[in-house]
């Protein structure tokens, strides 16, 4: 089965954290969360806690911050698009 996607996907690695936080408000405690895969138009994430995941929300990763949206979502791992 032949995949289409936009961008190739890499793992992180080597001096690349996989560890990012999400923002969902200023008043709200930030999420915990792992990056499985990340690319130039989005990431696969798994949540770390029981708090739901937002539909939108900010992801600080590596000092920068990028809005993502909820492409698909299976149990505590969910696919963005920012």
């Amino acid at each position: 089965m032949r995949e289409n996607r936009r961008y190739v996907r890499i793992r992180p690695a080597g001096l690349v954290s996989r560890v990012a936080k999400i923002i969902v408000d200023r008043k709200l405690p930030v999420m915990d969360c792992n990056i499985i895969d990340l690319s130039a138009g989005g990431a696969c994430l798994e949540v770390l806690g029981t708090a739901a995941i937002p539909r939108r929300f900010v992801l600080f990763h590596g000092g920068t911050k990028k809005t993502c949206t909820v492409v698909w979502l299976k149990g505590r791992r969910c696919g963005v698009r920012y």
